[in-house]
């Protein structure tokens, strides 16, 4: 498929076969300059470069899922995660954090973004991403430009109604953290549900 069709007289499958034996393995594509692919017989310029396009897409991917995911155990590793990605932010945005079965990372969604004072955010919005995913449990997040983490109470009502609907889900709110850049509060230490 990433080959096409070949050129004139020669089909995909040939190339393919002429390529594998020119190279003597598919791992010699880790690396390869298009340039040097594309004096391959039938692959010219936009074909080597897809390919050497695809072998990096499918290298990069390997390399994260191999790579080490933080594992999220309480609102400190939260806001270590996230202080970096909201500096400079100077609206509310709302994150859900999916997790998997021993709360390591598998991704930061990004839900909604607000105002300098608040952010809506609906259920469905939330969940959707989190069950495609697969999500095992979550930990909500979103933050304070004000530089003052304390939940509101909008905050307190809103984390109720989420892990109302995470109940019936089955994907558990674990927590829900306001993070700003010199501190953050734990919602599951304040309001437990």
């Amino acid at each position: 498929m990433v080959l096409g069709h070949g050129t004139r007289t020669a089909d995909a499958l040939t190339v393919a076969a002429v390529l594998l034996e020119r190279l003597g393995s598919l791992s010699a594509l880790l690396g390869a300059d298009p340039a040097e692919l594309s004096r391959l017989p039938g692959i010219g310029p936009a074909t080597a470069a897809r390919l050497a396009a695809a072998v990096e897409l499918g290298t990069r991917a390997l390399w994260q899922q191999a790579s080490p995911r933080p594992s999220l155990r309480c609102a400190q590793d939260v806001h270590r995660l996230l202080r970096p990605v909201i500096v400079g932010l100077h609206k509310e945005v709302f994150w859900a954090l999916a997790l998997d079965a021993r709360h390591r990372l598998l991704r930061q969604l990004r839900i909604a973004e607000g105002s300098l004072l608040s952010v809506d955010v609906h259920p469905r919005e939330v969940f959707r991403p989190l069950i495609r995913l697969g999500a095992a449990a979550t930990i909500l997040v979103h933050n304070h430009p004000s530089g003052d983490p304390q939940p509101s109470a909008d905050d307190l009502e809103l984390t109720r109604r989420l892990r109302a609907v995470g109940r019936l889900t089955g994907i558990p709110v674990l927590d829900h953290v306001v993070v700003t850049l010199a501190d953050y509060a734990s919602l599951e230490e304040l309001d437990p549900a």
